[in-house]
């Protein structure tokens, strides 16, 4: 297994990012001061353009001038990061002037920010840095992958001690389907998060680590349409998270000074994530007791069977938040997946927030959520 240090290139990429005033891309998206963004796009033969906005409801029209010229201007939006792409005559497209592309394995969209009049926590700012690093492996579980090969982060601290008398907990964070293990990083910002918190002392200073989130390749090869197959779904979460506990789990512990005490290990995601940390959470409560879910894809989970006998007692969780945006369609699956867990007496704790299916509210769900770990040992 071999590991690579990666702070330095992602710290590259958000700098690009943020330099949405500069020449190769202030022509296609410029940044006003009222938070409003212009975005242009050029194409002669295009009868109609629209711009997809992380966020906006639906689509923007672009407006024409001249022989090729499309631009539209959004509305003020807030300080965040927004994924956008253009749609040209039904056919989506990419920003051919913004280097800054989501990692993705469906469906890619550039990024852009809109700053705020202060730093954001999700913004690389003057305190101290953690160090992320790329770690490759061959699997034995995961199928479809390319000769075996699956990969994960891992975030240190700033001031990580390997010979640290007492080992650092650890929180297991999940992407999303259609996501790579960078997810978390090149666009949720999760280790700037983590060292702003940190920094401010919001966070106890903790191991984070970000693995490739499928047990079968074959289920995000086949796209969205996957999640029409319950058997299919049953099967990703199944091996990924055998792969997790009997794969990366133990690899994790051998190479850094984390906890082997399940009261020091977390796990929480987004959407599939969110799916996944919720089933492997409460099947494995030996493993963890702090357990999270961000807009969770439960919509087809059978809870009254996969967590038939669930007790509260017996999981002892230190923390069960569960949260989503109001405007998204997980809303109601997941109200009543936490009015299920009641009944079941289990202590959950429910967090609903305005937003859609976002990385807006995946990364205000990391900044509540993360300051709640590891305390009243």
């Amino acid at each position: 297994m071999r590991a690579t240090t990666l702070v330095c290139i992602l710290t590259l990429s958000r700098s690009a990012q943020t330099q949405g005033q500069d020449t190769a891309t202030s022509k296609t998206h410029e940044v006003h001061s009222d938070g409003s963004i212009t975005f242009r796009f050029k194409d002669r033969g295009a009868s109609k353009v629209q711009l997809r906005l992380e966020g906006q409801p639906k689509p923007l029209d672009m407006q024409k001038s001249g022989a090729e010229d499309w631009s539209v201007t959004t509305p003020p939006v807030p300080p965040e990061i927004y994924g956008y792409s253009f749609d040209v005559d039904g056919q989506p497209r990419l920003d051919p002037k913004n280097p800054v592309i989501t990692p993705n394995l469906v469906s890619r969209s550039n990024l852009v920010t809109v700053p705020g009049s202060s730093p954001q926590l999700w913004e690389a700012t003057d305190v101290p840095h953690g160090i992320l690093y790329h770690h490759f492996y061959t699997s034995k579980v995961v199928t479809g992958l390319d000769r075996g090969q699956s990969d994960y982060f891992v975030y240190t601290p700033a001031g990580y001690d390997p010979k640290a008398s007492s080992p650092y907990p650890v929180l297991y964070l999940l992407h999303g389907f259609s996501d790579t293990p960078a997810a978390w990083t090149a666009v949720g910002q999760a280790h700037f998060i983590l060292d702003n918190l940190i920094a401010q002392g919001k966070v106890k200073p903790m191991v984070v680590v970000m693995p490739m989130g499928y047990g079968d390749m074959n289920f995000v090869n086949r796209g969205f349409s996957a999640w029409d197959d319950d058997a299919a779904i049953d099967r990703n979460v199944s091996l990924f998270g055998k792969a997790l506990l009997t794969e990366i789990l133990p690899q994790v512990e051998a190479n850094y000074s984390v906890s082997k005490d399940r009261k020091n290990r977390a796990i929480t995601g987004l959407s599939m994530g969110g799916l996944e940390s919720l089933i492997i959470g409460l099947h494995d409560t030996d493993q963890f007791a702090w357990i999270g879910g961000f807009s969770s894809a439960v919509k087809k989970l059978h809870y009254q069977e996969q967590f038939s006998d669930l007790d509260a007692k017996k999981a002892d969780l230190r923390l069960l938040w569960i949260a989503c945006g109001r405007e998204e369609d997980l809303i109601t699956p997941n109200r009543k997946l936490v009015a299920w867990l009641r009944t079941k007496n289990m202590p959950v704790t429910a967090v609903e927030t305005p937003g859609m299916h976002t990385w807006m509210v995946w990364r205000d769900n990391l900044i509540h959520f993360a300051p709640l770990l590891f305390h009243n040992q």
